[in-house]
């Protein structure tokens, strides 16, 4: 080819390419002069989001077995999510499906056929070896009119439950792991394990907790169990995967489990800093991820024991959050004001929580009989002193003034806001002249017609004539007490009832009887709370089997000594029945009647739980039977963009 020739084809490629170009340049900005193209601008990323909880003090562990306590509670919410959550006095899924219930089939309740040798639950309550002389319920017996004594040769049946739980699927720990039903029979594995410590009251009631399959587990309680919250029988899972490598009797402190626990919630344990504060981050595989949850990228729960400087801190935005732990009951005027100005939010709940005043009826002297050289007077053999006393005592001016109005008096052992509060069970009202009149009538007379001075007994039963009505009134020194106590005994003088009250050590209050004198049963008058641990009061505090004694080894709630058959009988009827059925909320409702009439204690408020935030913090509030309040932490916001 000749160089001519190249030359022109080259030349004429060339063109081609100008061609191109030109065309190109007119198609993407008609009439207008090529320019370079503008540089993509790199988005600036959006700075972490940050909330801190502060806690009233630093969690001795975050082991999740054993109890823990308020504040590792706390923590703990943000680290598990459920499995059951007990808000509003009521049950609710979180990682489960559904709650088993015998309405949806996944409760069950069968006739077992038992002999001699094999291990039940007595018509006490009591797991037993089924022997000759063992008292039990027969299937379809749930109380003691229909039981029978084994006499270890007749057929026998007996109730057994059954319960199934299903896993929600595609649950993961936080380390991407999946969660199965094998983690939670670990966990009961771990809970039946004597090194771990802990209570073992359900595991001794339990025939059997297995796996079905990976997301499937079946609890079976013993014949003879009939669990009224049979729906809760689900051991909180475990990671197997990793906490099975550490030897049994170092589980409880070792790092992997008491300091940073695996979990499957919102958020990740990074850092411990002892004495200041604990650190968490998203966590990536939480199952509710792709809900946009939860909403901060990083957790921190700081330590602030004293509540001035927690309130000074919430101003100054160093807390965002403060928790329930910190004891703010004596900032709530602060607290309430500053809420007024905008300056923060207040929140405050009513627990479940019940300080008492409970009556010595029989105390612990008089197990071998009274003997009325020796014994105290039985001032409360009768009800109508108790009443009285109930009666005298201005329990609104106690709310009122101490509680500043924000809780109520109780009528019985049951909150008003609970499902089966029994309404006809009505709180004695505060009214003087009647409570005298009552007085007059139980045989305390106004002797010296003048009732700045002691009452005395005439013609009552194992209280000598003459006897004053001066009545001895123990509890701590708390302030919130020591401001009770007053009220109390100033309320209790215009009855003629002399009050002396001594203000001990809780180390001394709570000490084991038959020293002690709470549990010793050895007092007039204690003040001190109860609460219960599952959302339904518990009836059992006042039946007689709950009697600290010797033969019990001084433990049990009522320290009063009080007995009523009647009421042991509605009490087991309520314990025995499942809230399914509608006997228990009879029973349930006949011993709070009862309750109500005898009146073995006087129920002097509901306690109050009290926390504070900041005022762009939107999704906290606190719930009256939440084991944390923190138990939504997930869903937490902050700024004017807060969505409901």
């Amino acid at each position: 080819m000749s160089l001519r020739r190249s030359a022109l084809i080259a030349l004429n490629f060339l063109a081609i390419l100008v061609m191109l170009a030109a065309c190109s340049q007119l198609t993407a900005r008609p009439g207008s002069t090529p320019s370079p193209a503008a540089a993509t601008p790199t988005p600036t990323p959006a700075p972490p989001r940050l909330l801190t909880v502060c806690l009233g003090q630093e969690p001795a562990s975050l082991f999740p077995l054993n109890n823990p306590s308020s504040v590792a509670r706390s923590v703990l919410a943000a680290v598990y999510d459920g499995p059951i959550n007990t808000n509003s006095y009521g049950y609710q899924a979180v990682i489960l499906k559904d709650l088993p219930s015998l309405a949806n089939g996944d409760a069950q309740l069968f006739k077992k056929s038992v002999q001699v040798g094999d291990e039940i639950v007595d018509a006490t309550g009591t797991p037993v070896t089924l022997a000759p002389g063992v008292k039990v319920h027969p299937a379809g017996c749930r109380d003691d009119s229909c039981a029978v004594q084994y006499d270890g040769k007749s057929s026998l049946e007996m109730d057994q439950m059954q319960v199934t739980f299903r896993l929600l699927p595609g649950l993961t720990w936080s380390d991407g792991q999946p969660l199965t039903a094998a983690d939670s029979v670990y966990a009961f594995t771990l809970a039946s394990d004597p090194s771990i410590g802990g209570s073992t009251y359900l595991v001794d009631r339990t025939k059997s907790y297995e796996a079905v399959d990976d997301t499937t587990v079946q609890w079976w309680g013993k014949p003879g169990y009939i669990d009224s919250t049979y729906f809760t029988n689900f051991w909180t899972p475990l990671p197997k995967h990793s906490w099975s490598q550490i030897e049994a009797d170092k589980l409880t402190t070792a790092d992997a489990t008491a300091r940073k626990p695996l979990g499957w919630g919102p958020y990740v344990i990074q850092d411990w800093v002892a004495g200041d504060h604990i650190t968490l981050t998203r966590n990536p595989h939480y199952f509710r991820i792709n809900e946009g949850l939860p909403k901060f990228d990083t957790l921190t729960f700081r330590f602030v024991p004293d509540p001035a400087t927690a309130v000074s801190d919430l101003v100054a935005g160093s807390c965002d959050i403060l928790d329930p732990s910190i004891p703010l009951d004596g900032q709530v005027g602060v607290l309430r004001s500053m809420a007024g100005q905008g300056q923060l939010q207040a929140l405050f709940v009513q627990s479940p929580v019940m300080e008492q005043l409970a009556f010595g009826i029989k105390p612990a002297s008089y197990e071998n009989g009274f003997n009325s050289g020796y014994d105290r007077p039985a001032f409360f053999n009768d009800a109508r002193l108790r009443q009285a006393v109930a009666m005298c005592i201005d329990r609104q001016k106690i709310v009122d003034t101490v509680l500043s109005g924000l809780t109520s008096v109780p009528a019985s052992f049951v909150p008003a806001t609970y499902p089966l509060a029994n309404p006809a069970a009505q709180a004695y009202s505060y009214d003087v002249a009647a409570a005298n009149a009552l007085l007059d009538q139980a045989g305390w007379r106004n002797v010296s017609n003048d009732l700045s001075k002691p009452r005395q007994g005439w013609n009552i039963k194992n209280v000598p004539n003459g006897t004053p009505l001066v009545l001895n009134y123990i509890t701590t020194g708390a302030a919130q007490r020591v401001q009770v106590a007053t009220i109390v005994a100033d309320s209790l003088a215009q009855c003629g009832i002399q009050v002396n009250v001594k203000y001990l050590d809780q180390t001394a209050l709570y000490a084991p009887g038959p020293d002690g004198p709470l549990f010793g049963r050895n007092f007039d008058l204690a003040e001190f709370a109860v609460g219960s641990t599952s959302v339904e009061p518990s009836c059992d505090w006042f039946s007689t089997s709950q009697v600290p004694t010797a033969a019990n080894d001084w433990i049990g709630l009522n320290v009063s000594g009080y007995s009523n058959p009647a009421y042991d009988a509605a009490c087991q009827s309520a314990q025995l029945t499942l809230p399914d059925e509608p006997e228990h909320a009879a029973a349930y409702s006949q011993a709070q009647s009862i309750f109500v009439q005898d009146m073995p204690v006087i129920p002097l408020y509901w306690r109050v739980r009290t926390a504070a935030a900041r005022p762009d913090v939107c999704h906290f509030s606190l719930d009256p039977t939440a084991a944390s309040a923190l138990w939504n932490i997930a869903a937490y916001d902050s700024g004017s963009g807060c969505q409901p």
